[in-house]
């Protein structure tokens, strides 16, 4: 199978958490290989509505569209900014307490801005 070319071809390939954690690097590998910023720019289906937890996936996926476009130097999508891209309750990376404050400081902004809390390389595939 060929790696997805898009966020939104991430997001119809992904039918569960696990399919996430899948096709997402995969995108992140073509990114990184062809930078384009049209693979960005349509808005992914809600993950929300396919499985349990999909909402922080609706979030991470808009966190990246936002990380993506900036490390290009183009504007991300509208689609990002939507209400419905960010989580009410904080969602951190690791369940552990002892991990939280590292990750409060280390999230890069798109995803503080979403109340996602992850580490700093969180896209980094090396």
């Amino acid at each position: 199978m060929t790696r997805p070319g898009s966020l939104a071809e991430v997001a119809r390939r992904s039918a569960s958490r696990r399919e996430l954690g899948y096709a997402l690097p995969e995108f992140l590998d073509e990114f990184a290989a062809h930078p384009d910023p049209s693979s960005l720019t349509q808005e992914p289906e809600l993950l929300r509505e396919r499985f349990e937890g999909g909402e922080v996936g609706d979030a991470y996926l808009a966190a990246v569209a936002v990380t993506l476009a900036r490390s290009i130097g183009t504007a991300p999508p509208p689609w990002v900014w939507k209400d419905r891209r960010k989580l009410r309750e904080p969602w951190f990376a690791h369940p552990g307490a002892a991990l939280r404050a590292t990750l409060l400081l280390e999230s890069p902004a798109a995803f503080r801005e979403r109340n996602l809390f992850v580490s700093h390389n969180a896209l980094s595939r090396a």
